[in-house]
């Protein structure tokens, strides 16, 4: 039992129940959610600020310092305590043990002295003819100095202070003669101290931090603890909880690694349109507010988009449609918003209500009709599928309620249910935590009532553990084969009614994840709070979900729609397990937008030797972005400008799936928010930077084939004149059949030059099977030969220019290039003469 001394006053104070005492007089929590009630009623009548998880890991770790002196007496001397007792009184004198016996009994009595049920006098006059309990009682002294001099425990300092012990009797003298009787006993313990030592071990190594005791303790007692290790860590995961609740984490951008990667993994042989598709991300609705207003007729329907705008997409290399929020949504998500003061808002794309078209959208046949107009102009439609949650209000919390996340308990006490029903069905009613509604608090759980049966169970929000949970959806449990089996199906569905199925933050459906999410291993917790309490062990998860939940989506997928391209929206470092291990065809590599944007020229230059080094095949399914509907718009990020114009010519030349966002082309500034019916504002399109994208980009995209595959791909240093490498500057060559590219980039704002000699190892594999790196030089690369003349001239198309060079010193030295300030030269034409 979690347990530690609480004063009389205290005790007093708060009228707890007495089932909350031990006889000992301690505070005793069965389980953390013990210990939140008790929290929850502290602070109301205190108006302080405890914490239920740090209460709970104090008490846990108290136990632990009597299970320590528990095994010290079985294990070395099990009359330590008389001993100890025999001494004091032989230094100190019986009076002066008796006074302190006396005093620490009336400032943290016994529950049996409290309750009334024995006399101070009675029990004090049992210490002396009962040697058991003069030890349990001079064991309860030392446990609470040590609980005072723990720095870490100063929280709880109303509950155990030892002031007056320290006033009004010889306390510290008999805590000092203790320390001397230690240090003439046997050792005990990993190191070797004695009992005092070992006991007040954690505070010497981690005086200021309860996670930090957790971890010395675990780590240097652990093989002595049992059944109390797993609680210890549970303890440390509630701490980590309360630390990091509803905190967004800082990005991180760093560079992908694949030392972890199985390297024999085969990347699935792939339909040839998917190498050369380029998507566009269109919010429907928002989309079809934008075509009103510029066709003059309604357009309210996804069939009564005009064929003039897919032919427009098609002559500008564009052939794929990403179609957000698409499917029906959950009515729950509209009346949160609206009742939270948005009241022009509609439901969040991602709270579903069902996996079919929306009816206000046109429904199923509309959908059909948009896809055979589509296809006409070779354009391929894509939706999202949002994997690990339902809404709030949907087909599944109606009908399969059991098939998500949920409790029987509420977590928090303090939660409270009570404002609005969201649900439409007369038989249930569901409601999210009062203080959503005000933006003062965000729980991780709503509410739903059966009204037939009169069960209630709280159900877990989807979270992904970086900030607040999204409160108008509920967290599916993959632990449950059924709930797998029906998402499984549900995907062969859809991937036989789109080509392109985008799935949303898919990286918290990997197991490794999934379980750090929701059933964490003990001591890896924290990330959402509450679920330390489901902690599973990593051989218990595996047998709840043995296998990884892509991996069966992609041969399942594969088998029954082949021509169905799957994008996974994956961070965290996944994007090389999603493609090589996983089998996912397209994954975000959200890198490119991060490190172009901030200019972590050098960081995003290593990801791309890293790839050519491990499976230049990788840089093929990666999808380049520079906006996507979670982040600012690309013209919040890159400007209008240079910069925004050489980013997006990467995007577009590089292997791998361009990705534009809705507005970008336009240059419209508006965020659209998940829950928007039309743009709040009036945008007209850029006609200028459209005209450059005319010019500049779509250019590339006419000639995609030529930019989007690796194998004739090579990426070079940039060796400036001083023979340093300029990190700032990307280029790289392609070339099918009998057309080149070369493409520069300088993403910085200053003057540079240099030579363009050979390219960074690539990996090959030859017919014979063997593995090799392959370099080769910028001339071979770009089919330069003395045989076709004593020039060579690169000519970059969109913008006229071309460039004469000695054809020799192209072959001996390389190619020289001075760059301005975001710079960008893209030869697609190379001559001789």
């Amino acid at each position: 039992m979690r347990e530690f001394h609480i004063s009389k006053k205290m005790r007093d104070l708060l009228r707890f129940d007495r089932q909350l005492y031990s006889l000992s007089g301690n505070i005793v929590f069965a389980d953390l959610s013990a210990t939140k009630n008790f929290v929850y009623e502290y602070n109301e009548k205190t108006k302080k600020n405890l914490k239920p998880g740090h209460v709970f890991t104090v008490g846990v770790i108290v136990e632990v310092l009597h299970y320590v002196i528990s095994l010290y007496r079985k294990d070395v001397k099990e009359t330590v305590f008389e001993e100890l007792y025999h001494f004091l009184v032989e230094k100190l004198g019986k009076t002066v043990i008796e006074h302190l016996f006396s005093l620490f009994v009336r400032e943290f009595p016994p529950s049996p002295v409290y309750l009334g049920d024995i006399t101070e006098k009675e029990y004090l006059e049992g210490l002396k003819i009962d040697p058991k309990k003069r030890e349990l009682i001079l064991e309860e002294i030392l446990v609470l100095w040590l609980e005072n001099i723990n720095p870490a425990f100063s929280f709880l300092s109303d509950f155990i202070s030892d002031e007056i012990l320290k006033r009004e009797s010889e306390y510290l003298k008999v805590i000092k003669e203790t320390k001397d009787f230690f240090d003439n006993q046997e050792p005990f313990g990993p190191l070797k101290q004695n009992l005092l030592q070992m006991l007040l071990s954690p505070i010497d190594h981690e005086p200021h931090s309860l996670d930090g005791q957790i971890g010395y303790i675990v780590k240097n007692w652990g093989y002595l603890l049992g059944d109390l290790l797993l609680k210890l860590k549970k303890g440390s995961d509630s701490v980590k909880e309360e630390k990091v609740f509803f905190f967004l984490e800082p990005k991180k951008h760093d560079v992908y690694d694949y030392t972890h990667l199985l390297e024999e993994a085969e990347l699935i042989p792939e339909p040839e349109w998917m190498e050369s598709l380029v998507l566009v991300a269109k919010h429907t609705h928002v989309w079809l507010y934008q075509l009103s207003k510029k066709y003059g007729r309604p357009i309210e329907r996804v069939d009564q988009i005009p064929e003039e705008e897919l032919l427009l997409m098609r002559e500008r290399g564009i052939n794929g449609i990403w179609l957000i929020g698409i499917w029906e949504r959950s009515i729950a998500s509209k009346m949160i918003k609206n009742l939270c003061g948005n009241k022009e808002a509609i439901a969040s794309a991602y709270s579903i209500y069902d996996y079919v078209v929306a009816k206000d959208l046109g429904g199923e046949s509309a959908y059909e009709d948009l896809k055979r107009k589509a296809e006409k102009y070779g354009i391929r439609l894509g939706c999202d599928m949002v994997p690990n949650h339902m809404g709030i209000y949907s087909k599944w919390m109606v009908e399969k309620p059991k098939w998500f996340i949920y409790r029987y308990d509420n977590p928090y006490p303090w939660y409270r249910f009570s404002l609005h029903n969201l649900s439409l069905d007369p038989g249930l009613e569901i409601f999210i935590e009062d203080h959503y509604y005000d933006r003062t608090d965000a729980a991780v759980v709503c509410k739903r009532v059966d009204k037939a049966t009169g069960e209630v169970v709280y159900i877990y929000h989807g979270n992904d553990g970086t900030g607040m949970p999204w409160n108008d959806t509920i967290q599916l449990n993959y632990l449950i084969p059924d709930v797998r089996d029906a998402v499984l199906g549900l995907i062969v569905e859809i991937a036989k009614k789109f080509p392109i199925i985008r799935f949303d933050a898919a990286m918290t459906l990997t197991k490794m994840h999934y379980q750090r999410l929701w059933f964490p291993e003990p001591g890896k917790g924290g990330a959402i709070p509450t679920r330390a309490e489901f902690a599973m062990t990593k051989e218990e998860f595996d047998k709840y979900m043995p296998s990884e939940f892509w991996k069966d989506v992609v041969k399942k997928v594969k088998e029954e729609s082949p021509e169905t391209l799957l994008i996974a929206e994956a961070f965290w470092l996944l994007e090389g397990f999603f493609i090589k291990e996983l089998g996912m065809d397209r994954v975000y590599n959200s890198a490119f937008m991060n490190m172009l944007r901030d200019e972590e020229n050098a960081k995003y230059r290593q990801i791309i030797k890293n790839t050519l080094k491990f499976d230049p095949e990788i840089l093929k399914r990666f999808v380049n972005f520079m906006t996507n509907p979670d982040e600012k718009t690309a013209y919040e990020q890159f400007g209008l400008n240079d910069k925004y114009f050489g980013v997006c010519t990467m995007m577009v030349s590089l292997p791998g799936l361009p990705m534009f966002g809705h507005g970008q082309i336009e240059g419209f500034k508006e965020k659209y928010g998940m829950e928007f019916k039309r743009p709040y504002l009036d945008e007209e399109e850029n006609e200028a930077f459209v005209k450059r994208h005319e010019r500049e980009i779509f250019f590339i995209l006419k000639n995609r084939q030529l930019f989007s595959s690796t194998k004739n791909f090579f990426f070079y240093d940039f060796v400036k004149d001083d023979g340093s490498i300029d990190e700032d500057v990307f280029v790289y060559s392609n070339s099918r059949g009998d057309k080149t590219a070369l493409v520069i980039y300088h993403n910085k704002n200053k003057v540079t030059s240099g030579w363009i000699r050979s390219s960074v190892p690539k990996k090959v594999k030859k017919t014979s099977g063997k593995v090799d790196l392959l370099k080769v030089k910028i001339s071979d690369a770009l089919g330069i030969s003395k045989r076709k003349g004593l020039y060579t001239v690169l000519r970059d198309e969109r913008k006229n220019l071309e460039y004469r060079y000695s054809t020799e010193e192209l072959i001996n030295k390389g190619l020289h290039i001075r760059l301005g300030p975001y710079e960008c030269l893209v030869f697609t034409d190379i001559g001789h003469s």
